[in-house]
């Protein structure tokens, strides 16, 4: 059963710009096809999945529906080579922000790196897990909000990328919270084929989610994203940190659709990406990151809310697919004995990817949420940043450090101070 529904699946994991077009174009021209209504009960997909509540909030004939809608509302922007190609220089040169692509694959992502106050166990496996890439690893506690380390500092307080597929979180809450879609409503998308938001999730579904996009709208898209954090500091007070962007319109290259599923559009940063696992992680307080930098301040620390996200309900709803992602999906690198639950996200531009693994442990005393985003060649692309971040919670759990007694806070992991490089 399981090899059967990964060889089912397997079309929807990597949909590109061109494809995602293509079906919207697609959408317009052939008659909605009603799917019969799913029965109320039990939802089994795989042995890593949980038994789903009743089911039926939005049926698959309206999302479909709204896939119509989005093609008579994007497709001239959709349409042509030129269109699909991933714009996101040109759209960062519009507002003066974010950092270029043009970076190699490899590099000493260490470098200039001030590691005082870092947890050092854990910054030794992220440097380890990161090994030789060109990226950033930002290694995050979700019951404070305290950076415990952050590798390659100065990609981790840029001005941001593109988001890639990692949007898609923040869309499902979206969607979720504004009662659009149920986990389990099937969508069927003018084909045979058929997948709910579990699968959406982990397969990284681009389609599914541009249609959720045409359905929420820009207005309400945008009051989450902020809620969320995107184009604000997600940082108290940490030197050399920028925000990231949210645009103030729909994307021109393909509207809600592209914003909702590639990010189009969207700078995020590291720590935008961490404050949202956080909030995730730890059942929906957006925390305000904070960097300790010296033995005073570790000692002093104290937790800062930045707002708490009504999101509770919803979050449940999102964990099987963050799972499936990492046991059967495009983060099947991450996947160990511990329960990793993540988003991945990758974008091309040229011969330049960009690769993002959000992610969080899920069990056991002491949670972690770790995030990787690679930028370079081939080699720089979401399962890839996955299998980084999977090497961290193995090095971490290797070292004995989820089995702890008692609870952990700032003090208890103080560390001694490295020097300056």
């Amino acid at each position: 059963m399981n090899s059967f529904r990964r060889m089912f699946f397997r079309p929807f994991v990597f949909v590109t710009a061109s494809a995602l077009a293509a079906s919207l174009a697609t959408a317009a021209t052939h008659k909605p096809v009603a799917p019969k209504k799913k029965s109320t009960g039990a939802h089994v997909v795989t042995k890593a999945r949980v038994a789903a509540k009743s089911v039926s909030a939005v049926t698959a004939s309206a999302l479909t529906a709204s896939a119509v809608t989005a093609s008579a509302v994007t497709r001239a922007a959709l349409t042509g080579s030129s269109a699909l190609t991933i714009k996101s220089k040109n759209a960062r040169a519009s507002h003066g922000g974010g950092q270029t692509w043009d970076a190699p694959t490899y590099k000493d992502s260490t470098v200039g790196d001030n590691v005082d106050g870092e947890d050092l166990t854990v910054r030794q496996a992220a440097v380890e897990a990161l090994g030789p890439m060109n990226g950033s690893v930002v290694v995050v506690d979700p019951t404070t909000g305290r950076i415990l380390t952050m590798v390659n500092q100065e990609l981790g307080l840029g001005g941001g990328f593109q988001p890639c597929s990692t949007v898609k979180v923040s869309v499902s809450l979206a969607a979720l919270r504004e009662g659009l879609v149920e986990r389990t409503s099937p969508a069927k998308f003018y084909s045979r084929r058929s997948l709910d938001l579990t699968d959406a999730l982990a397969y990284s579904n681009n389609f599914y989610f541009a249609t959720l996009g045409i359905k929420l709208g820009y207005e309400r898209m945008n009051y989450y994203a902020h809620l969320f954090g995107y184009g604000e500091k997600a940082g108290l007070n940490i030197p050399g940190e920028h925000a990231g962007y949210f645009p103030p319109a729909p994307p021109k290259n393909g509207g809600m659709g592209m914003l909702t599923s590639f990010g189009e559009e969207i700078e995020q940063t590291p720590l935008e990406l961490a404050g949202l696992m956080t909030a995730i992680a730890n059942g929906g307080t957006l925390y305000w990151l904070q960097y300790p930098r010296t033995e005073e301040e570790i000692r002093n620390f104290t937790p800062q809310v930045k707002r708490h996200l009504d999101i509770a309900p919803y979050i449940d709803e999102i964990k099987p697919g963050m799972r499936g992602a990492v046991e059967f999906g495009t983060a099947v690198r991450a996947k160990q004995d511990d329960v990793i639950l993540g988003k991945t996200g990758t974008c091309s531009e040229g011969r330049t990817h960009l690769g993002w693994f959000g992610s969080f442990r899920d069990n056991g005393s002491r949670k972690l949420v770790v995030v990787v985003m690679l930028t370079g060649g081939k080699p720089s692309i979401g399962p890839m940043a996955s299998g980084v971040a999977g090497d961290v919670y193995r090095r971490l759990a290797a070292n004995n450090y989820f089995k702890v007694s008692a609870p952990l806070t700032p003090a208890s992991i103080l560390t001694p101070v490295w020097p300056k490089r």
